[in-house]
């Protein structure tokens, strides 16, 4: 009532003082609370204005600050407290934003942006944000492009609604208004925002306000990333960026001009070549002319200043080469004094020597005079560069990361790489583990140099961390030569009894590789895998088993000693599975020679024949043996049949017992041997023969597998016959992914007596997407009758003609310094076979390593690929790779062709698909 009253008194004397015209103030008495309510009215306003304001600060209570609510929401015990107190601020929030309370928008969005760090949603604060943009204030403008970069991206509409503000902004009179919009920009600006402001951006590079310039450049940055085509815009502006004095420009500028090099080729070749201002060298108390007209003259200091601003004023501003002026910026970073502006624990302005250090390892790459232009000053940074403190250690890693990219001097990358072996014995595990990451990305390049470190690598074996040790493990076996293969397989052996279970089958496989690249004979190899498979033998690779049974069979006069060695080191434990078929293999092949005692290696033991059996039926029976072991050990026993000849009853009645076994593999053995000793008895001494000596497959990748492009056979290619038994089915999955194709399921052929080869495929088509025959695919093909291999006609004859008169060769790829030329022959005894040898070459300044190459035709061709001349292609076009490939064209039909191409490089691997459609008429017509 009482407020009522004062408020119809108020009422009454507006009107008074309306009608007068006269400006008047009422004063109102207490209200509430004892505090007194004044309210400020002036003749001739709208007296509804005042009462509804009046009315709504009685009602509504000035929100509370930022610092009052993060003190408040620290003091919540529990995440439902916190939660609370949250949610009960936003509907504060809310109401404020609804009733459109200009007063403290600015408050309530700060702390709507605390709420969003702290992981609660805060987006119906984002038109508020624009609001506050909008405004003349600067306050509210930090705080509004601070939300608009928290709660906006450029996946949202409502962003794009700031692009005029922005605009206006960047052309505003106060520099920190300009910084805020650059910032904004650079942080969440669209394509279409970068490409309607990307103006104001370059005017703002080109000013000399150095506070602008640095945000100018990196909102370029940004601007680039998101529309690379307006690159150019900002060419002519970087000329001079370099010349600045401040750092931050310096350093933005640098990140620039690195951005605009990796983004484009012909920017880096533009920049490699530009001429670019820069300050003229400092003169000494004395200079030197050479002149024509006289002799050698000392000259002061002031004529040498007259000389060089006559100097200039006819040539201009002296000119250089990007290169060289980066390099005396960096020389003055690391020969000036302290600078307590930029010292970082004694260094000057590391972070801008780490750009610079970028920039010049890409305008040094595969580069000559740029190279040759930095060589001098990466040799001062890596020696004069402190490495007591981790900025050091920093800039040193670029510094090598550098001299390792460009084309640098032999001495300079020793140098690189003493500077990571000094990291490795470093206490800070990053470091460490950052030189042998560096390390084993150079080995292949500068082998000798690593293998200095090699002590402290072995060492790093021992680490704790297991990142660390991974890559000291890959970086050891990548340091394997024949000269060091006894000293690093013992450590290698050492660290495979003592590292993690994770480690054990990587280490495994690596010993594998290694032994059997660099034995240095085949006792050491048997022995090295022995110990292997004893250590870690439920670790090894599943081929393992196979190859070490082909080594043992090869190395004849190592059977007496491989299998006493094998039945010692199976006495009593079957828990390495892999070594008890091994094993069991061998004992079965080479009991008698075990039984004889006739080992001339080391002392023989004396073994009887029921011994050796006992050994092999407790594998058969051990709860530890796996189906596989124990089909080894059955057919063991019965290869023993015929080389004991005092136990044969014994090894009939084990057999006979397995006939009724529940495994289904092992029943099946026990039948058929059972019934070569009831109804082929005659023959079981030849069957059960010694296995002859295994040839070794030499492989090119994975393109090992002999098909042919039959009706009834798939089509896939061949280097050489696989030995039957031996080969795994999944390896045919390599050659047959040519196109992708996951789900296919291959055949591997064998040579049939008399059935016919058909030019169709039944199972698979590898280029039938690429529609390469003129009738459907479900028309049947005409039946060809074939030779049972493929090309077998040709061997009593000369394989093709000596002269390939009128068959143009072709490049079948040029890509990435990888060229594949075809050269054709015709053959003599089969004018329906086309011999193409392709020449692979390589114009890169690196090897490529592992070169593998695969081909498929359609199915009414065969080819046959025969294998490489070597898997490295020397690099500069110094030596090449041939390879044949033979292809059988019945029907004279267009030859096509698909490739795939895989090697590594540069310490990647590369892989890339090609078609062949440019065949010249006479090779297949």
């Amino acid at each position: 009532m009482i407020l009522a009253s004062v408020l119809f008194g108020a009422w009454l004397f507006w009107r008074e003082a309306d009608d007068m015209r006269v400006p008047c103030k009422v004063l109102f008495l207490p209200v509430s609370g004892g505090e007194s309510c004044y309210v400020h009215l002036t003749a001739g306003s709208n007296w509804s204005n005042p009462i509804s304001n009046v009315l709504e600060e009685q009602r509504m209570p000035a929100p509370i600050r930022l610092r009052e609510l993060i003190r408040t929401i620290r003091t919540a015990r529990t995440q439902a407290e916190e939660r609370e107190m949250i949610q009960k601020e936003c509907a504060a929030i809310r109401s404020s934003f609804r009733e459109e309370d200009n007063t403290y928008r600015c408050r309530n969005v700060a702390k709507l942006l605390y709420m969003h760090m702290l992981g609660y949603p805060a987006h119906f604060g984002q038109l508020e944000c624009l609001k506050l943009i909008a405004s003349q204030k600067f306050t509210d403008k930090r705080i509004g492009y601070l939300g608009a970069m928290l709660l906006l991206d450029e996946r949202q509409d409502v962003h794009l609604l700031m692009t005029n503000c922005i605009k206006n902004d960047l052309n505003h009179s106060t520099q920190y208004v300009q910084g805020l919009a650059l910032c904004t920009l650079g942080c969440m600006g669209s394509s279409e925002m970068c490409r309607d402001l990307a103006g104001e951006v370059e005017k703002l590079l080109k000013t000399s306000n150095s506070y602008l310039r640095k945000k100018a450049a990196l909102c370029a940055v940004h601007v680039i990333r998101k529309v690379p085509e307006l690159m150019e815009m900002f060419l002519p502006a970087t000329k001079n960026l370099l010349n600045e004095k401040n750092h931050g420009v310096l350093h933005t500028s640098v990140v620039l001009l690195t951005e605009m090099c990796e983004r484009s080729p012909d920017m880096l070749a533009h920049f490699r070549k530009m001429l670019v201002p820069c300050e003229a060298e400092p003169l000494n108390d004395t200079v030197v002319i050479d002149a024509t007209c006289l002799d050698h003259l000392y000259l002061s200091n002031a004529f040498c200043v007259l000389v060089l601003s006559l100097n200039l004023y006819i040539h201009g501003n002296p000119e250089s080469q990007l290169v060289p002026q980066l390099v005396r910026i960096l020389k003055n970073l690391i020969m000036s004094g302290y600078s307590p502006e930029h010292d970082v624990s004694g260094i000057s302005d590391p972070f801008l020597q780490v750009r610079i250090l970028r920039l010049l390892r890409i305008l040094g790459r595969n580069d000559d005079d740029s190279s040759e232009a930095m060589n001098d000053i990466l040799a001062q940074v890596a020696t004069n560069t402190e490495t007591s403190k981790n900025v050091g250690n920093a800039i040193l890693y670029e510094t090598v990361l550098t001299i390792m990219d460009i084309k640098s001097e032999s001495g300079l990358r020793v140098l690189a790489i003493n500077i990571l072996g000094r990291f490795l014995l470093n206490n800070d595990k990053n470091i460490r583990y950052v030189a042998l990451t560096s390390l084993l990305k150079t080995v292949q390049t500068d082998h000798n140099a690593v293998q200095r470190h090699r002590s402290t690598i072995v060492d790093c074996l021992k680490d704790l961390d297991v990142s660390i040790k991974r890559r000291a493990m890959e970086l050891s076996f990548a340091l394997v030569n024949g000269n060091n293969v006894r000293g690093m397989m013992k450590e290698l052996l050492y660290f495979l009894d003592s590292c993690e279970p994770e480690f054990k089958a990587d280490c495994a496989s690596g010993i594998f590789l290694a032994a059997e690249k660099y034995a240095p004979s085949k006792r050491w190899h048997i022995d090295t895998i022995m110990r292997v498979l004893t250590t870690a033998g439920s670790y090894v690779r599943d081929d393992a088993v196979p190859n070490l049974i082909q080594l043992i069979t090869n190395s004849v006069e190592m059977h007496a000693y491989t299998v006493q060695r094998l039945y010692k080191a199976i006495l009593g434990d079957y828990s390495q599975q892999p070594l008890v078929q091994v094993a069991s293999w061998c004992i079965g092949e080479y009991g008698d020679l075990l039984v004889s005692g006739q080992c001339e290696e080391e002392e023989p033991i004396q073994v009887t024949e029921d011994e050796v059996l006992d050994i092999l039926e407790s594998v058969l029976i051990s709860n530890m043996s796996a189906s596989v072991t124990r089909g080894y050990a059955l057919t063991a026993i019965m290869k023993l049949s015929t080389r004991f000849t005092c136990t044969v009853n014994r090894i009939k009645k084990v057999v006979s017992i397995y006939g009724s076994s529940i495994d289904v593999e092992l029943q099946q053995r026990a039948v058929e041997y059972n019934a070569l000793f009831k109804k082929y008895d005659h023959m079981r001494p030849a069957l059960l023969e010694r296995m002859p000596v295994m040839e070794k497959v030499t492989t090119n990748g994975p393109a090992e597998i002999v098909q042919t492009n039959g009706e009834t056979e798939t089509a896939v290619l061949e280097t050489k016959p696989p030995p039957s038994g031996l080969q795994p089915a999944n390896q045919a999955n390599d050659l047959l992914d040519l196109l992708g194709e996951s789900d296919i399921i291959p055949v591997i052929p064998t040579a049939p007596t008399s059935k016919p080869a058909y030019a169709g495929g039944e199972l698979l088509d590898l280029l039938g997407d690429l529609n390469l025959t003129d009738s459907p695919v479900s028309a049947p093909a005409p039946q060809i009758a074939q030779p049972p291999f493929l090309l077998d006609g040709l061997t009593t004859q000369p394989l093709f003609n000596d002269i390939a008169a009128g068959i143009p060769p072709i490049t079948a790829y040029n890509k990435n310094g990888l060229k594949i030329d075809f050269t054709f022959e015709r053959s003599n005894t089969n004018p329906s076979v086309t011999v193409i040898t392709i020449q692979a070459s390589n114009s890169t300044e690196l090897d490529m390593t592992d070169f593998v190459f695969q081909a498929a035709v359609p199915k009414t061709f065969q080819l046959q690929l025969l294998s490489p001349s070597s898997s490295v292609i020397p690099a500069f076009n110094s030596g090449t790779i041939t390879q044949v490939i033979k292809v059988l064209n019945p029907q004279k039909q267009q030859l096509r062709m698909r490739i795939k191409l895989t090697y590594n490089h540069k310490g990647s691997a590369m892989q890339d698909l090609a078609e062949v459609n440019n065949f010249p008429p006479q090779s297949w017509q």
